[in-house]
């Protein structure tokens, strides 16, 4: 199992297990974790999974993709170099202890 540690904006963490495969979003929705909605599903015709990469993985998690980018200016928050959306991010075992900090809303 994979762990992926979501940073509340309070600060609280939460460290979730993870099938490899699946994403950050999938993860935190089947785990009924607040701070990603995850509306569409996973489809990125949304942007309710924004998620801030901890700057120690943004090197790791890969660059956001053109329509990623395009969905992130519908965010709810704050876009930053270090956001993306959740559902972009497939988990494999070399993200292992992976942490992203949630923003204070979503859309």
């Amino acid at each position: 199992m994979i762990k992926v540690t979501y940073v509340a904006p309070d600060g609280t963490a939460t460290t979730l297990e993870a099938e490899p495969g699946s994403s950050v979003m999938q993860t935190a929705v089947a785990n009924d974790l607040d701070g990603i909605v995850g509306e569409c599903g996973g489809a990125m015709m949304c942007a309710t999974c924004h998620c801030y990469v901890d700057p120690a993985w943004q090197d790791r998690t890969g660059a956001r993709s053109s329509d990623e980018e395009e969905m992130l200016e519908g965010a709810a928050t704050e876009v930053t170099e270090a956001s993306r959306l959740s559902c972009q991010i497939r988990l494999d075992p070399a993200l292992d202890g992976l942490v992203v900090h949630l923003p204070e809303e979503q859309h």
